[in-house]
């Protein structure tokens, strides 16, 4: 008998929760006689019915339980709760909006019984996403891969297949400035994927601002790459070089020139905002980094449980 969980945030997602319980229980309802399936779903401080659905539907089905938050701590804190509460010999990561089909976790285990460690869902087409998010999205990964010295899959989420052994790996890291798509890669062993279509969001908006998506980028460019700081360390050098050449080109000109071809404050207005942003920019990635160093510092915990619960 295998026991697979399924991790589910949810985060005001009351217009969508009657469908992914339908569709769940279908999912259920169709597994081989050799699967157990633990739906787990962690409420992230949501503001609406959410809770409420959840925890009526844990009173009504013995396969679905609940975490609930004491107030919103983000998307992969979410996820990591439901991993660490999990109970599966396998966990699969999934959101609530239906984006991402849930029936494509039977391929998912298939591939996992193949001898996949881990299996990511591959998107092949994003329906339903603007111009700008696929834009956007292409963007971050051509900048990833070039940054990070570990090689993360393109066009791939948070929805995957992991073995317990990834799980209980994911589970013992200190790491606070999560972004579990990154670690997952980062841990290695046999890794595969699923291509499917993804669909349009079933109800409602995305509660996944611009924000929190630049924040989720920064954490995950941060995270696993040491280039930027390389990166500014050669840029010190090529900005000391063109300042010394700039040097002897007004010292050329000045002695060459005229006095009314060289007044002097337009090259030092242009150095001072030249090299201000410069120190500015290369400040601002020192920053971040010791920002996250400050954040590991503290040890808080990456979330709180108010209520843990499992129909009777």
């Amino acid at each position: 008998m295998h026991n697979i969980s399924v991790v589910i945030p949810v985060f005001n997602e009351e217009d969508s929760l009657p469908e992914l319980f339908k569709r769940l229980s279908s999912l259920n309802d169709s597994r081989p006689d050799d699967y157990q399936f633990e739906f787990l779903l962690v409420n992230d401080g949501s503001s609406d019915d959410s809770l409420n659905l959840i925890l009526n539907q844990v009173e009504k089905h013995s396969s679905f339980k609940v975490l609930s938050f004491s107030r919103n701590f983000g998307h992969q804190a979410a996820l990591l709760a439901g991993i660490t509460y999990a109970k599966g010999d396998a966990v699969v990561a999934m959101d609530a909006d239906l984006q991402d089909p849930p029936e494509i976790i039977h391929e998912l285990i298939a591939q996992w019984e193949s001898g996949s460690d881990v299996v990511y869902a591959e998107r092949r087409q994003r329906n339903g996403e603007s111009i700008f998010k696929k834009a956007s999205a292409a963007m971050f990964y051509g900048l990833i891969d070039w940054l990070s010295e570990t090689d993360l899959p393109r066009n791939v989420g948070d929805f995957r297949l992991m073995d317990r052994r990834i799980v209980n790996l994911l589970i013992d890291l200190p790491e606070k400035s999560l972004y579990l798509r990154g670690l997952v890669a980062w841990v290695g062993f046999k890794q595969t994927s699923v291509l499917y279509d993804r669909d349009s969001r079933y109800a409602g908006e995305t509660k996944y601002s611009l924000n929190k998506m630049v924040n989720l980028a920064t954490d995950a460019l941060i995270s696993f790459s040491e280039r930027p700081l390389r990166i500014v360390t050669r840029l010190g050098f090529l900005v000391t070089m063109a300042a010394f050449l700039l040097l002897g080109f007004f010292l050329i000109t000045y002695i060459w020139g005229s006095d009314n071809q060289v007044h002097g404050w337009l090259s030092m207005i242009f150095a001072v905002l030249f090299l201000g942003g410069i120190q500015l920019i290369c400040l601002g990635i020192v920053g971040e980094y010791i920002s996250r160093i400050y954040r590991e510092s503290k040890g808080r915990p990456l979330f709180i449980v108010d209520q843990n619960k499992s129909s009777l």
